[in-house]
């Protein structure tokens, strides 16, 4: 009997633990979505630019319950507007659009979790704030990516790095005859430093031997 007491004792400690924590797992499930975007692109007027959008899940997407939206506005001030949405049987289908036309197109990979899209034609008009909504149950987060996209009529001149190494190469040579210099000019003082010695080291040997000479007469 005190084993059986002890046994049932220990099943209820159990329970009293871990019936909260499956409640609480239940509760709270999976939440980790993440989406990834370029948060800054720039784009030249009028050409095709990629505007990437890929996410992250605790779960495989499923067809008939994720969703996807692609929206546009001018500014964080204005609202968005819907120019790209997930269909379960057509996929990624262009929402219609005054502003973009047919000038968008999916170009990403749903298997791979890639929602990117083309913007063709890029027009000046198409600086805003371009975001990428995702949400895949049972994942409780729906994920949000923020691309602001600037159009600019001509792109910055690439840098001409043959200056930067000829700069370099020749203040690199300079700080090395410089090193070079300082260590000859050491050289030759420890030279000339040794010399003097010696020197005076040959005059303190002649003059005991002359002394002695002296001592050697007087007697």
């Amino acid at each position: 009997m005190p084993e059986l007491e002890r046994s049932c004792g220990a099943v209820q400690l159990m329970s009293a633990v871990m019936l909260p924590l499956l409640l609480l797992l239940s509760i709270s499930g999976c939440s980790c979505m993440d989406v990834l975007v370029t948060n800054n692109i720039n784009a030249l007027n009028g050409s095709t630019i990629k505007i990437s959008c890929t996410f992250t899940s605790c779960y495989k997407m499923d067809a008939a319950q994720f969703s996807m939206n692609w929206t546009y506005q001018e500014s964080s001030n204005h609202t968005e507007e819907r120019f790209m949405t997930y269909h379960v049987k057509k996929k990624m289908v262009p929402v219609r659009s005054d502003r973009f036309g047919d000038r968008v197109m999916f170009a990403g990979n749903l298997d791979k979790n890639d929602l990117s899209i083309t913007l063709s034609d890029v027009q000046l008009e198409d600086v805003g704030i371009y975001n990428c909504y995702v949400k895949n149950p049972p994942d409780r987060i729906q994920g949000h990516g923020i691309i602001q996209l600037n159009v600019v009529t001509e792109l910055p001149p690439p840098r001409d790095s043959t200056i930067a190494v000829a700069i370099g190469a020749s203040v690199g040579g300079a700080l090395a005859l410089l090193i070079l210099s300082m260590v000859v000019v050491k050289c030759l003082r420890r030279h000339r430093k040794q010399e003097l010695i010696s020197e005076e080291k040959m005059e303190e040997e002649g003059k005991l031997e002359a002394d002695g000479v002296t001592e050697e007469e007087a007697k």
